[in-house]
């Protein structure tokens, strides 16, 4: 039979075919399955395959085969590196035909296993005048050798891969830089995020847990873990993913892997969790990871903590040098937050443990002033009626004792009922400060009125006390320094803050000369720990308003 010598029309058609699809595929794997199906299919291959060369271009990197079963397969065992035959291609990229491989000068044979083949024909694949990788082809099924016209074919075929695989590695490309701006956007706002959180959020709770839960979508984390130094060792915080914490994992600063990027304030990608950061998984509360980034929570040259990621979702499970710095820009915001909301946590637990002082020492006074003093004059009293030896005189004695034991008792009620009035638990804030106008209005004479008016709005135990301790210290500067003798307490609400305003008609004062006492520093704290504004404004000859605005949260 005549071998052809030229390609013919059906040949032709069916390579443009080919060429077609190999051109519209962005998918550089199924670029190359269409070479393979293509290549076997026109020149009637029995075997083929695609070796894509490294970077020096001077062994295989990738080696994709046709026509081999997966039993074959692993019988040969590893797969070729460009010696031999397909050394000779990569040394001298142009095609190469042969009727007998096994016979060249250059071949190596086959290793155990391996199909018989004799008749090759390789053809390099070129992009923009360098090779890429090969096409080889063996056995054709008739059992004669490659001809030109087979030759030729794998030549065109080869172009078209040449063309097709610099698309499907544009196009790659391409979406690569797409997910970098992405990612990058992300980045960007994430750290807008924790921007916003560090002028608009305060409680260190909710920083952590925005900044966890931020940090796992920036990196595509599985888990993120903030650990932060407390003392000598470093306490989980706060988690986000699969992690819980239950018991508060702690690890030492000495001895840890955690503990020398924060000396160190370097980041470290971690590629074996169990072995490089020196401690179970499970005592972080993460189970089956392997990879994780370790980025130090840096304030002001000082590492305040870790942010740690663990197991990067997606195809590549090792997180990248691009996480890292996308991390550790998110971190440097985080940490400032984090400083920030510490900051003032620790200024909340100053004043309150003040304010706590100074409470401690007006009672004292109480107690000094009025009942230390009164239960001193009844001992005296009863001393006195035990010497009495007339015994009308022993009776109006102790009636004179019992009289003052219950102003005494009254007294201490009083005390106690300003110290956590039961009106407050048990009724509520209207009725507390009711209670608390009318034992005002008996101690002190004053003409106390009071205007509450909450509507539905439920407020918080920690929110009825404050502003109780607002009226009640305003009643009692009204009664003790400013010689009024009516006060106006209006308590509000409009779904979103509660108006406090206590005004009296006393003396009044120059706020431009006044020195502020105990009571009204008391009364400014604790508007401040609510998040609210405080306002006095005072007129001579008469006239104090205080007035409050609290946030209802």
């Amino acid at each position: 039979m005549e071998v052809p010598t030229r390609l013919d029309d059906e040949r032709m058609a069916r390579l443009i075919a080919f060429g077609r699809s190999l051109t519209s595929e962005l998918d550089l794997d199924a670029v190359l399955d269409l070479v393979l199906v293509a290549a076997r299919d026109l020149t009637g291959a029995r075997y083929a395959a695609v070796g894509v060369l490294d970077e020096d271009r001077r062994h295989l990197r990738q080696f994709l085969t046709s026509g081999v079963d997966d039993e074959t397969r692993r019988a040969i065992g590893d797969l070729p590196s460009g010696h031999g035959i397909l050394g000779l291609l990569i040394d001298e990229p142009r095609p190469l035909r042969l009727e007998d491989a096994s016979a060249h000068p250059r071949s190596y044979g086959f290793p155990p296993g391996h199909p018989d083949m004799r008749t090759f024909l390789g053809v390099p694949i070129m992009i923009r005048g360098h090779a890429w990788g090969n096409l080889y082809l063996t056995e054709k099924d008739d059992g004669a050798p490659f001809s030109d016209v087979d030759e030729e074919t794998a030549i065109v075929l080869s172009e078209w891969a040449g063309v097709a695989v610099q698309n499907a590695r544009l196009y790659e490309e391409a979406v690569t830089r797409r997910d970098e701006l992405q990612r990058a956007v992300r980045g960007l706002e994430a750290t807008a995020a924790i921007a916003r959180a560090v002028g608009g959020e305060t409680e260190l709770d909710r920083v952590l847990e925005l900044v966890t839960k931020r940090a796992r979508a920036l990196v595509g984390a599985r888990d993120v873990l903030i650990m932060l130094r407390e003392g000598d060792r470093l306490v989980a915080r706060a988690a986000a993913g699969e992690i819980t914490l239950s018991e508060s994992p702690h690890l030492p600063l000495e001895g840890s892997t955690t503990g020398q990027v924060m000396r160190e304030l370097r980041s470290r990608r971690i590629a074996d969790v169990a072995g490089e950061m020196r401690i179970p998984p499970a005592e972080l509360g993460v189970d089956d990871v392997h990879t994780a980034l370790i980025v130090p929570l840096v304030y002001r040259g000082d590492a305040l903590g870790a942010l740690i990621a663990f197991e990067r979702l997606g195809p590549v499970r090792r997180f990248t040098a691009e996480d890292e710095l996308l991390l550790e820009s998110f971190a440097d915001q985080s940490a400032t937050a984090v400083a920030t909301a510490r900051t003032v946590q620790e200024d909340r637990l100053r004043r309150s443990i003040a304010a706590a002082e100074d409470e401690r020492r007006r009672w004292a006074r109480e107690l000094h002033d009025e009942t230390l003093q009164a239960l001193g004059a009844l001992k005296v009293l009863l001393s006195g009626a035990a010497r009495l030896e007339d015994l009308a005189a022993v009776r109006d004695a102790v009636a004179s004792a019992g009289e003052q034991l219950g102003s005494d008792i009254a007294s201490l009620r009083g005390i106690i009922a300003e110290l956590r009035p039961a009106a407050l638990d048990q009724l509520g804030l209207a009725p507390a400060l009711s209670s608390l106008a009318q034992r005002t209005t008996v101690a002190s004479g004053l003409d106390v009125r009071t205007d509450v008016a909450l509507g539905e709005v439920q407020l918080s135990s920690e929110l009825q006390t404050t502003v109780y301790r607002i009226v009640q210290e305003s009643l009692t500067n009204a009664a003790r320094h400013a010689g009024a003798e009516r006060v106006d307490v209006s308590v509000r609400s409009d779904g979103h803050a509660l108006s406090i305003a206590v005004s009296d008609d006393g003396s009044g004062f120059d706020p431009a000369t006044a020195v502020y006492g105990y009571g009204l520093q008391g009364i400014r704290e604790r508007v401040e720990l609510a998040g609210g504004e405080l306002e006095v404004t005072a007129a001579q000859p008469s006239g104090t308003t205080v007035r409050a605005t609290l946030p209802l949260r």
